[in-house]
């Protein structure tokens, strides 16, 4: 799985989780109590601190994306030399890998 696969994966979990956090907040939105306040009060929090991190990731994401196309953009053929390169080096070990078996 790539990298952005896993940030996109992230993205949902952490999409899904505050949808469920809040869920249950309106679900026990009647219940009294020290201790069902208390525990509110921290899935709450929770959820913030949820939201949050998403919103940084996906702005690192975004700002990341946007860095690697300017980059790319500005200097294609060494932005091509680089993906050969790597291409090579990778096919290479792979290579002298499967070939000590």
């Amino acid at each position: 799985m790539t990298s952005e696969a896993n940030m996109k994966k992230l993205g949902t979990d952490l999409k899904e989780l505050s949808h469920d956090a809040e869920a249950v907040l309106e679900a026990t939105a009647g219940q009294t109590g020290e201790t069902m306040s208390a525990l509110r009060d921290r899935l709450a929090n929770a959820v913030e601190a949820a939201k949050s991190t998403y919103h940084r990731l996906e702005e690192k994401t975004v700002a990341g994306a946007k860095a690697a196309d300017k980059t790319i953009r500005e200097h294609p053929y060494a932005s091509i030399g680089i993906a050969a390169g790597a291409a090579f080096g990778l096919g290479l070990l792979i290579g002298v890998l499967s070939s000590r078996r």
